[in-house]
């Protein structure tokens, strides 16, 4: 198969070829999407591993650690819709390719940052190059799959995002055990070197032609979302009844009412909110932010169970992580074949189901002296889950709305899913710390079983929500 065997579908006047397609392999096209997303999603997760390495070479303290990740959440999440929105007016491989460069310089930056200032600073460019690479991989891989073999290739790169998940923690404490903590930065750069050529070889360029940008409310969207995500990552630390943090999700729930209204009036809107009277695509919103605060909040405390109970270093502890990480890998692109056939909702559904009992009896058995043998079990069940929710989410949000928006509804969702991330680890850590501590063991565990019942509750909440998701096709004139 090759891409000039295509659905006719594609040759929709609304995506503008710049030229004819060139024959190349199919899986070349998934892998030209999928490595740079790749690349953006190990990041974040490479870093937390060293927050403590950072913290003595650097003299860090505990709030430049802290922000060491969320100088790169905030400018990443903030401009999720915006980098897609670029994409539809410039064009969107031309936006992707930018988005990389700019990610592959700033993580040369950060390796040879000698300051928490510059670190935090070039943390800070790498989100913005993040934030135009995620949404437009998975509209470029729409755009370069048939339309019969789209669910395939959306559980491919679901697998390959969730392989991202599974390596993190193992590659940042292998290359901080055996490397240079600057190592975990310089990786990036052969990847964006080989990415950037692969790209303009394999991919369509492709816009929405007459487009304009919607300035008003690509600032009002940065803006509100900033305050909103600055307001989760400071609750736990300033905590949630503060004054900052209070001033800063009023200011951010103003800048976003603003945004809608908007949004609601101009005539070509960075985000149409016409995407929300679609039910399909409203709950696959509202799944996506429940599995990442539950799930990634609860993995955020597991993972450091793994190091102190008992005391391992952190490549040994994310070797471990690897029976739950993995499995997404291998469930992913058999959800994704699935989810024509047999819904994207009761595939989500089932998966956050199996989420929440992989949770609950980790938290079950998890002690002070718990073999490691009796948590691999639920970690594999936990892992199960979550690949079944990968490929069906992307699926349905890209079902729910005519193609030339594909890019706004992917930007649009993967926002709602970093914040979900965000929220989970800050009010999972807030519980965690108001019954524990990092002290002893004991008063880790002690922290631990009510924060990861939080998770698993939230979990449970989105499975519910899953199966009200509509099973069919896309309503007629959808995102108009």
């Amino acid at each position: 198969m090759t891409l000039s065997e295509q659905d006719p579908a594609l040759d929709d006047p609304s995506v503008a070829p710049a030229r004819e397609p060139r024959r190349v392999p199919l899986w070349l096209a998934i892998v030209a999407c999928s490595v740079p997303m790749f690349m953006v999603a190990l990041d974040n997760l490479v870093v937390s591993t060293a927050l403590r390495t950072l913290a003595v070479d650097l003299e860090a303290s505990t709030q430049q650690l802290q922000w060491f990740v969320n100088a790169y959440v905030l400018s990443f999440a903030c401009l999720l819709m915006t980098g897609a929105a670029l994409g539809d007016r410039f064009g969107r491989r031309r936006v992707f390719v930018i988005g990389i460069v700019v990610f592959t310089l700033a993580s040369a930056g950060c390796g040879l940052a000698d300051s928490s200032a510059q670190l935090i600073a070039y943390r800070a460019v790498q989100g913005f190059g993040a934030a135009a690479v995620m949404p437009l991989s998975l509209t470029l891989l729409s755009q370069a799959v048939p339309e019969r073999l789209r669910g395939l290739a959306l559980g491919l790169w679901s697998g390959i995002s969730g392989l991202a998940v599974a390596m993190g923690p193992v590659v940042g404490g292998a290359v901080v055990d055996g490397l240079d903590w600057r190592w975990i930065f310089w990786i990036n750069v052969p990847v964006g070197v080989v990415a950037v050529p692969l790209i303009l070889l394999t991919l369509r360029e492709s816009s929405l032609p007459g487009v304009r940008l919607d300035l008003v409310g690509m600032v009002l969207a940065a803006a509100g979302l900033c305050a909103v995500v600055w307001g989760i990552v400071h609750g736990d630390t300033d905590g949630w009844t503060s004054a900052k943090v209070l001033g800063a999700f009023l200011g951010g729930a103003v800048l976003l009412a603003v945004f809608v209204a908007w949004e609601a009036r101009v005539p070509e809107p960075m985000l149409p909110l016409s995407f929300y009277r679609v039910r399909a695509f409203t709950l696959t919103n509202v799944v996506s932010a429940a599995m990442y605060f539950g799930v990634f909040g609860s993995l955020f405390l597991l993972a450091q169970y793994l190091q102190i109970v008992p005391q391992r270093t952190p490549f040994e502890a994310g070797v471990r992580t690897l029976a739950w990480t993995l499995m997404p890998m291998f469930v992913a692109p058999v959800a994704g074949l699935l989810s024509d056939r047999v819904g994207g909702g009761r595939l989500m559904a089932l998966g956050l189901f199996l989420q929440g009992v992989g949770l609950g009896w980790i938290n079950v058995v998890a002690d002070i002296d718990t073999p490691y043998s009796s948590l691999v079990a639920p970690m594999i069940v936990a892992g199960v889950g979550m690949g079944l929710v990968f490929a069906p989410t992307a699926a349905v949000v890209l079902g729910s709305v005519s193609k030339e928006h594909a890019g706004k509804a992917s930007g649009a969702n993967t926002t709602v899913r970093e914040i979900g991330g965000a929220l989970g680890i800050a009010v999972l850590s807030s519980a965690f710390v108001a019954h524990g501590g990092m002290g002893t063991p004991q008063r880790f565990i002690d922290g631990l079983h009510p924060a990861v019942w939080v998770g698993v509750a939230v979990v449970l909440v989105g499975a519910v929500c899953a199966l009200a998701i509509p099973r069919g096709p896309r309503p007629e004139g959808a995102g108009a």
